[in-house]
């Protein structure tokens, strides 16, 4: 089997890095693993243009601190600038670092998906994020951000009680280490060629950088 070079180029914006990792797959379990259907398998529904060249994937906990703020700040800008305009997809999995409670949002997440507000549900979840670990998702809680998007109550219920989703999230999180990910939030960006790994809440300019060399 052909090696995988890895290529770390760190890039230094004031006192923050950022590292990367560029992968490029050739042959072996690696490379079928590392292509664009199994990186998404199995993931949120496409934000974007599904013909998108650019490929950013997420990997994300609903408790994470820096996931929180990445969606607050950083993510808007790309929204605006680079999935509206078609130039770029997103797609993001779950990995539940922090315990049942992560899982169980994850979860209803997908839940969501079964009514077709999988992206407003995901929103939701990060617009009343309150710390880790402090119990801020429990049943009531969810049901309360199922209500304020318009779910059918007891169809989500159903399908959070019977933990219909629970095997998926944690195929995503297997998956996700398997790969190497490690962290939340991290990012992998990417298009046929070559993929960049980005790990932790980064500036803006790192993602504008990576998107750039794609």
């Amino acid at each position: 089997m052909k090696k995988i070079y890895l290529i770390v180029i760190p890039i230094v914006i004031g006192v923050i890095t950022g590292m990367f990792l560029a992968f490029y797959p050739q042959s072996g379990d690696d490379s079928k693993l590392l292509t664009e259907s199994k990186l998404i398998q199995n993931g949120s529904p496409i934000m974007g243009n599904p013909s998108a060249s650019i490929t950013i994937l997420e990997w994300g906990d609903y408790q994470c601190t820096y996931c929180h703020k990445f969606h607050q700040s950083t993510l808007n800008t790309i929204k605006h600038d680079f999935i509206e305009t078609g130039k770029v997809k997103l797609v993001f999995k779950d990995f539940p670092l922090n315990g049942p409670d992560s899982i169980l949002a994850a979860e209803a997440a997908y839940c969501a998906e079964d009514q077709g507000k999988y992206w407003q549900y995901h929103d939701e979840l990060y617009k009343n994020w309150a710390g880790e670990k402090t119990g801020w998702v429990n049943h009531d809680s969810l049901d309360k951000f199922a209500t304020t998007i318009s779910l059918d109550l007891n169809k989500f219920n159903e399908c959070l009680d019977d933990h219909k989703y629970l095997e998926r999230v944690n195929q995503m999180y297997e998956f996700g280490k398997k790969i190497g990910i490690d962290a939340t939030p991290s990012f992998l960006v990417f298009n046929n060629e070559k993929i960049i790994k980005i790990t932790g809440n980064q500036p803006l300019e790192v993602f504008l950088k990576s998107i750039d060399e794609l």
